[in-house]
């Protein structure tokens, strides 16, 4: 049977049996090793209400502290969600991936 995988989809590597966690989109129960983990770092307070928050302060030093997420998706939902995409049999073979372009705040 021919493999799709180099690594058959998922990061075990000798381990025999991995614990499953829950999928943050659907609640489906994934091994860990296979689940599309994702680490977001968000500003606790959206950016309207950042200008607001600031002026009532009077510091100009002050940095608000951020949330993190750490979210964990299977791998349906990571495609829905275009975290991850579908690629091809030759680009497959690429084991770097290109890092997200970020916004400027």
């Amino acid at each position: 049977m021919t493999k799709k995988r180099r690594n058959n989809g998922r990061s075990k590597h000798g381990r025999g049996h991995v614990k499953a966690v829950s999928c943050d989109g659907c609640h489906r129960l994934s091994p860990k090793d296979k689940v599309i983990k994702r680490y977001q770092v968000r500003n606790i307070v959206e950016t309207s209400a950042l200008r607001d928050i600031n002026e009532a302060l009077g510091l100009d030093s002050y940095s608000l502290p951020k949330t993190y997420i750490k979210q964990q998706y299977c791998v349906s939902c990571a495609i829905h969600r275009k975290t991850v995409r579908v690629r091809s049999r030759e680009n497959r073979r690429i084991r770097t991936f290109a890092r997200p372009v970020r916004k400027p705040l």
